[in-house]
């Protein structure tokens, strides 16, 4: 092992170690989301997120209309598709189902108490809702932690070709870029939590405090799906994928997009599309909130939602 490795390490869990004697985190209700005042907008208007509660008796029309359900990743919310759902609302004849993950959008302790099978309980949700009221024409698009948990749904076989017609990867995580996650399980105990650095746009929608037991939850659902990868599973028959991964990226190790390569394959054994994002930002696709955002990150961002919407209206 490097010498100089393990003692930034040993230097981590030290420093960590002595902030360790306050575990409770001080949330400001007025700006977090972690607080018990602002709660995600799909909590309060599910209609205006859903598509299986904004349609009851959809015509045959609407059947047939490609509808994409969209799932945020981890500690994140609704928010995280908002840029795109704007744009295909403009762009597109499509549907769009914002997925809020269960534990998510809610207080801090709910986030805390909440499970990795908790936050993938609501995917299955809407696409069994779709499916229930005759949409022919349902596709996935996942964002960072949401691709393993539709990972876990496919390879569990709870996702069929019933409908589903394609799935769109943004910056998966299978492998995340800071090793020092790895030790989650060691000093998350201590700590209590770990703090986010959030820009005051982003602790409105996205927790500023991460809670131990999650980190660990998320590290659950990683381990397990990498081991699913490294035996190698297929796609249902007639859905078609697409991973888009950002080359510099400080959540999701570019591992990651080598590993789904490798692990999964169409239903046919042909491998699936992945294409390497010249990008240093994690899930690149949203930008409201940044800071410092480029024209080359909007133009990056329009052209995979000009990628996904031409994949939809074929």
């Amino acid at each position: 092992m490097n010498t100089k490795n393990l003692y930034s390490k040993l230097l981590v869990i030290g420093t960590l170690f002595l902030a360790s004697c306050n575990s409770s985190p001080e949330i400001d209700n007025a700006t977090m989301l972690d607080g018990d005042l602002i709660f995600d907008a799909s909590i309060y208007n599910p209609a205006q997120y859903l598509v299986s509660e904004n349609i009851s008796n959809p015509s045959t029309i609407q059947k047939n209309t490609p509808v994409i359900i969209t799932v945020h990743g981890y500690s994140a919310s609704t928010f995280e598709w908002d840029e795109f759902r704007t744009y295909a609302t403009i762009n597109a004849n499509v549907l769009v189902s914002q997925v809020l993950l269960g534990g998510h959008g809610r207080t801090y302790e709910d986030f805390k108490n909440s499970t990795w099978k908790d936050w993938q309980d609501p995917i299955m949700a809407e696409y069994s809702a779709l499916q229930a009221k005759g949409y022919t024409n349902i596709s996935f698009a996942g964002s960072s932690t949401a691709c393993p948990l539709v990972l876990d749904l496919i390879k569990q076989g709870a996702i069929t070709n019933n409908g589903l017609k394609n799935i769109f990867l943004i910056d998966p995580i299978v492998i995340p870029a800071d090793k020092l996650m790895t030790l989650v399980g060691f000093v998350g105990p201590m700590l209590g939590y770990f703090e986010a650095t959030n820009t005051a746009t982003e602790d409105l929608h996205y927790y500023h405090f991460r809670p131990q037991e999650t980190l660990n939850e998320l590290l659950d659902l990683i381990d397990q799906v990498r081991k699913d990868l490294q035996k190698g599973y297929q796609l249902p028959v007639g859905t078609k994928m697409k991973v888009y991964k950002s080359i510099k990226d400080e959540t999701a190790d570019a591992v990651s997009a080598v590993l789904i390569y490798k692990g999964l394959k169409n239903s046919d054994g042909t491998t699936i599309n992945v294409e390497m994002i010249d990008s240093n930002l994690h899930v690149f696709t949203r930008l409201e909130g940044r800071d410092n955002v480029t024209q080359k990150d909007l133009d990056t961002q329009k052209q995979v939602f000009d990628d996904i919407l031409l994949v939809l209206a074929q």
